[in-house]
């Protein structure tokens, strides 16, 4: 069960993709953190308190597999829901072997990533995504 607020951290080099992934989250209850490469988003896990991860694969420096893999090392019950338009049986077997929570093909729609990071909240702490937040209720 979570303690506090829950903390979502997007990590994608596009800055357009995390800013419509904040703005679909934080209405939801979720505080969020954003990275544009894995370096970034490796110092956040290292820093913060982080519950959940959505991670894009092909980022420049650090990209998406390598960042998965050093998140499990530090937190391996850390979720991570990895995120890419470039997913071949390879790809995702090595994604499945790092230990993602979850694989998304992008484009990826709202009702897939609310699903997959409420299903990942519920079954990493027990807690719920609410449907609608407060923001978008009425």
């Amino acid at each position: 069960m979570l303690a506090s607020t829950p903390t979502l951290l997007i990590t994608d080099d596009d800055s357009c993709f995390r800013e419509t992934l904040q703005a679909l989250f934080e209405p939801r209850g979720f505080r969020t953190f954003q990275a544009g490469d894995g370096g970034e988003a490796l110092k956040i896990v290292r820093t913060e308190s982080i519950h959940l991860v959505l991670l894009d694969l092909h980022m420049p420096r650090v990209g998406g597999l390598e960042t998965l893999r050093q998140v499990k090392a530090m937190k391996a019950v850390l979720p991570c829901i990895v995120m890419s338009a470039g997913l071949d049986p390879e790809t995702i077997a090595e994604v499945r072997q790092a230990q993602a929570y979850s694989i998304l093909p992008k484009p990826v729609t709202r009702d897939e990533v609310t699903s997959t990071v409420a299903a990942a909240m519920w079954d990493a702490y027990g807690w719920r995504l609410p449907e609608r937040g407060p923001a978008t209720a009425g």
